[in-house]
């Protein structure tokens, strides 16, 4: 899923890149408030990551103005103040969550987590369709009782297909949700990732999980 984080300090900036970015999320990156409000009304995020305090423009400013254009990207305020004004503040303009600083990353990626799967109108981290289950939380993927084991752009990739499964999935929706805004990745590279999975997930005398529907995109759906 796609992230963006809009902090200014650069050394907390760059360990959650690093960490949100291990734990399989699409990050884009940014400390200046007229940015961010630019890469979050121009893209479509999962989950943005907002601090108030940004040069620029700030934190309250970004969330009114974006939800004023209607993007309903979940906003995860990331902020020293703790006041209950400021956390009323941000919830009335259309925050999603409130996580004072400083705070435990593992606090921090299971509230984006949570969020990602409410963006899906997903409550349980584990997902099963037809014979395959997947695990959100540990990255875990079995078709019956056999593990399969998934690179995290692999996982990436099922997930998003999975979060949507019945519906059509079109190549720019996959590559908008799976890459980075400055990757240099084109859409074309999602159809080789799709052969990659199709092949680990292929079981005998078992149907294809991803089915191409010609000249849309691509579809999961429960076989059984």
């Amino acid at each position: 899923m796609r992230l963006l984080i809009v902090e200014d300090y650069q050394p907390l900036q760059k360990s959650l890149e690093q960490g949100l970015r291990e734990a399989g999320f699409a990050v884009d990156v940014t400390g200046d408030g007229k940015e961010g409000l630019w890469y979050a009304v121009n893209n479509d995020y999962d989950v943005i990551i907002l601090d108030l305090m940004l040069p620029g423009i700030d934190g309250l400013q970004i969330l009114e103005k974006l939800r004023a254009e209607g993007r309903e990207s979940h906003v995860l305020i990331l902020t020293a103040k703790d006041a209950l004004e400021d956390k009323v503040a941000g919830l009335n303009l259309g925050a999603d969550d409130y996580l004072i600083k400083p705070f435990a990353f593992e606090e921090l990626l299971a509230r984006v987590r949570a969020l990602v799967r409410r963006s899906y109108r997903r409550k349980h981290p584990q997902i099963e369709i037809g014979d395959l289950r997947i695990d959100l939380t540990t990255q875990k993927v079995f078709r019956g009782n056999c593990q399969i084991p998934l690179t995290p752009r692999e996982f990436a990739l099922l997930e998003y297909l999975v979060m949507r499964s019945g519906e059509v999935v079109s190549r720019t929706d996959i590559w908008e949700h799976v890459y980075e805004f400055n990757s240099s990745a084109t859409s074309n590279v999602v159809d080789v990732y799709v052969g990659y999975l199709r092949k680990k997930l292929a079981q005998p005398d078992k149907p294809d999980l991803i089915r191409t529907v010609r000249g849309r995109g691509y579809l999961v759906e429960d076989m059984q």
